[in-house]
């Protein structure tokens, strides 16, 4: 009988997994100082030997996914952030953006195994791969994962829905990869034609929401489906288990839930923004902020893995908003909060009133005098340059959904 979990550090005690990582941590930076000239830039006067907790990372600056467009434009094509030359790595690839990403060597770079281990894929298994494998690295991260664990790759690619599901109906694949979605198209059309698509009883999905209705109807069509979480520069962040708890996060990165607009932490369960350090010696990713809202879920998972866990997608940290003309940022409402320590949450609101923009800051304080919402009112115009009403609240009355801003204008 096969183990229920893909290795050892999966079930390790949290006490013994943070003493590993962060004894890891201050060489992973110091290297990648040495080595990566972007990074060096970005690290400027960061000592690495005291980053050896949770408090002292949470000090370095963050890392802007949606900022590599306009670093990698200064200095392609991976803005100084590999620790070798494009030429030393394996495969490069070009997101949308464009946005460029390496591959170095070496098995299961992207560590998707353990994400494919804990949807029930196993060597001698067939995995039908429909992620793209034309220049985006989706393909490649679940490939090189499957292979890992001894599975046989279908190649398929999206796309040629008769001609997979020839390969589906004659290779009689036991699993799926690829978006949520895809896999019913390839159902539906099998039944269609009357095609055999019955040995895909597995499939491990990501790239988009899988919806409670969507995955009932694939397990009752016999199919159990679960999650992964990855990103381009960091591989797989954070996976499904069959308790269906959560996405639990992979032993390879280290991962904090902040504020959006800044690198601060929050508590535990209230959402905010995915930031991951991932100890990759060939790309290391140091505090990227993915733009990805979620939250920590409390304890570990019934299924015995001890990681942390977090919900899964909740939507997407940017929340830049044009008002009257001019862009409302994140980080401003965020500056707004430090300089009103007494603030708790903060969220504007924009609407509109006789046809024209309007905003009011709602912030939570225990302090609800008119006296303190005018100090906020004078701050949210020096910040924003623009004018807005304030509104303070009892702390706990907004929504915690990690939204900073919440544009409520109607645009139909």
């Amino acid at each position: 009988m096969t183990s229920p979990h893909y290795d050892y550090l999966e079930t390790r005690d949290a006490e013994s997994r943070e003493f590993a990582l962060f004894n890891l941590l201050p060489g992973l930076i110091g290297r990648t100082q040495e080595l990566a000239p972007g990074w060096k830039a970005h690290l400027a006067g960061v000592d690495p030997a005291p980053v050896k907790t949770r408090e002292e990372l949470a000090k370095l600056p963050i890392l802007r996914k949606g900022a590599l467009k306009d670093l990698q434009a200064r200095q392609l094509p991976f803005a100084g952030l590999a620790t070798g030359p494009a030429g030393s790595m394996g495969r490069i690839f070009m997101s949308p953006g464009p946005i460029f990403e390496p591959e170095g060597y070496g098995e299961d770079w992207w560590r998707s195994a353990r994400a494919l281990y804990a949807a029930g894929f196993r060597a001698g298994d067939i995995v039908h791969n429909t992620f793209a494998y034309h220049l985006t690295p989706g393909g490649w991260i679940l490939d090189a994962g499957a292979r890992a664990l001894g599975c046989a790759v279908i190649p398929a690619g999206p796309g040629n829905t008769e001609q997979q599901l020839d390969a589906i109906a004659m290779l009689k694949p036991t699993g799926y990869v690829g978006v949520p979605d895809y896999l019913k198209i390839l159902l539906d059309k099998a039944k269609e034609a009357k095609r055999d698509a019955s040995s895909i009883k597995k499939a491990l999905v990501s790239g988009g929401a899988l919806f409670p209705s969507l995955r009932q109807e694939y397990k009752d069509r016999g199919v159990a489906v679960y999650q992964a979480y990855a990103t381009a520069e960091v591989g797989i962040i954070a996976y499904e288990s069959p308790a269906l708890e959560g996405l639990i996060i992979e032993e390879g990165v280290i991962v904090e839930i902040v504020r959006p607009g800044t690198g601060d932490p929050v508590p535990e369960g209230e959402v905010g923004e995915v930031v991951v350090t991932c100890f990759n010696r060939d790309y290391p990713m140091i505090r990227l902020a993915t733009g990805d809202l979620s939250a920590v879920l409390p304890g570990m998972s019934p299924c015995g893995r001890t990681n942390m866990r977090i919900k899964g997608w909740l939507g997407r940290a940017d929340q830049t908003t044009k008002v009257k003309g001019m862009f409302v940022h994140p980080e401003q409402i965020a500056e707004i909060g430090k300089r009103h320590p007494e603030l708790k949450r903060l969220r504007l609101a924009v609407t509109r009133k006789g046809e024209q923009d309007t905003m009011t800051l709602k912030a939570e304080s225990a302090n609800q005098d008119e006296a303190l919402a005018a100090k906020v009112g004078e701050t949210l115009a020096q910040v924003t340059k623009l004018k807005g009403d304030v509104q303070l609240v009892a702390p706990g009355s907004l929504p915690n959904d990690g939204k900073v801003i919440s544009d409520e204008r109607t645009y139909g």
